[in-house]
This record gives C-alpha cells, structure tokens and sequence, in this order.
C-alpha cells in the first residue's frame, strides 16, 4: 500500500488536507491530492452534471509539502473522479479529510468528506473517511493527532485488509495524542438536530431561512458518538448496502407484489 489519494470537502487549502497530505508523504507514500478549489461542506454525494468541470494543478510546496496537488471547481464526489478518470492515479487506499468538526451518526449522509470516501468505494478502492472534532473558531486544532491515527490505521490495513465494499469512517477527538483514551471500534449513532430553521428578514422586507439547528446525540454504548464523547477515536466500518432485509423478507411473503400489480392494471 504505497500510493495515496486524498481529498476533502474543506477545499485544497485547509489545513486538514494539507497535514495529511504531508503525514503520509513523510511517511514514504505516493500522494496525490484532489479537492475543492474551495469549501464544499455537507455536499453530500453530489456529482457535478450540468456544466463542465476544471481542474488546475497547485504547487505542492505551497500547501507545505513535497506531493502532487489539483484543485477542481466541483464536489469532493467530483475531486475523486477527476483524480481516477483525468489524472489516472490508481490508489492503493482513498483518503478523505481531515475535516474540520464532526461527521457522526445521522451526520454521515449529508457529508462531502464521508461521501467522497463512498465514491472510493464504489470504484473498489478501501477508503476513509476522517475528521476531527473542532470548530472553525477552535482555539487549537490537533490535525496532527488525526494525520497520525489516519497514519497508523493505513499501517495496520497493510496486514489487516478491509472487507471488500467497506469503508471506514473515522473521528478523532481534537485533543493531543497522550490524552486520546483509546481506540473503538463502532457502531453509528443517532444525531439528531432541534430547530432546523432559523428565519432571517433580509434587506427588502422578507424572509429566508438559515439551516442549522442544535446537536442532540443518543449517547449509546459502542456508537461513534458515545464514544467520541468519551476521549476515544472512534472507527465506524460502513458500507452502500442500504436494503432492509428484514423488510424485503417480510414483503416477499405477502402478496404485495401481485396485488399493488392487479391494482394498478385493473380496469376501471
């Protein structure tokens, strides 16, 4: 496992990217990073279709480091496209981050940064999502402390592959690495947002709507959310696999089917 594609959703000149661009080239892997040309927070798995996108080479030693860098005008979806179908770099491992907060629980569908991860996956390369738990008004953020589990978790891949079609989704408390608690391995929590909306009067008189709202977690055992808020790195293995078998199962024994079907062929 030697070479390296990373991208993120902060854009290409966050710090995130560029620390664990750095890590890993220090380490001795082939990295190429691809991200926004800027923020593309909570873009989910968007995929730019409307208009053409662009892509323009950035000097390595600009974002601190000795590694080739493009920014692109798209999604972080996108960035991991151009990267395998324009640049033609087939990784050995996709890198996602380091973002800038929290991707936990409910967190994980609205996310570019685990999302871009996903895109690795479904070209069948084992990916990871990271990101640490600050602010963008955090006084210290420790994206060393993350760069160094992304590190160590990449290490521990080399003789402990993932399962095919697996990711990894990955949180970091943003502490420095002494006063990290531990490792877990988890299940994805329950996050939930109160008071989605927040109405504005704009300049002329009307309204608008700001998205946001406050965090409620279910601190249950053994999730991601538990266990960051107990000091520990959480790793979250998650897949695209999205069928309710037990619902599949269910229906396919009544006759769902051929009655929704004479339904809606009978005449009338």
């Amino acid at each position: 496992m030697k070479k390296i594609l990373i991208t993120n959703d902060d854009g290409i000149f966050a710090e995130g990217i560029c620390t664990l661009a750095k890590t890993f080239s220090a380490a001795g892997y082939e990295v190429l990073a691809v991200a926004p040309d800027r923020e593309r927070s909570a873009s989910g798995h968007s995929m730019t279709m409307d208009r053409p996108l662009q892509i323009n080479k950035v000097d390595g030693a600009a974002l601190g480091g000795d590694f080739a860098a493009y920014s692109c005008d798209g999604t972080p979806t996108d960035c991991v496209i151009m990267g395998v179908e324009v640049l033609n770099f087939v990784p050995d491992l996709l890198l996602s981050g380091i973002n800038c907060g929290p991707n936990l629980g409910d967190d994980f569908t609205y996310s570019g940064t685990v999302c871009a991860a996903l895109e690795g996956l479904i070209y069948g390369y084992p990916s990871i999502a990271l990101s640490l738990l600050c602010g963008s008004r955090s006084e210290e953020k420790h994206f060393a402390t993350a760069a160094d589990a992304g590190l160590k978790i990449a290490e521990w891949l080399k003789k402990h592959p993932m399962e095919p079609d697996v990711m990894y989704n990955v949180n970091v408390p943003n502490l420095p690495a002494k006063e990290i608690a531990g490792v877990r391995v988890t299940k994805k929590g329950t996050r939930r947002y109160h008071d989605k909306i927040t109405v504005v009067k704009t300049p002329f008189g009307g309204e608008a709507y700001w998205v946001g709202g406050s965090i409620h977690d279910e601190l249950r055992r053994e999730t991601d959310v538990w266990a960051v808020a107990h000091g520990y790195i959480s790793i979250t293995p998650a897949h695209l696999e999205v069928t309710a078998f037990d619902a599949y199962e269910a229906a396919k024994r009544t006759p769902m089917e051929s009655e929704i079907f004479g339904a809606l062929t009978k005449k009338k």
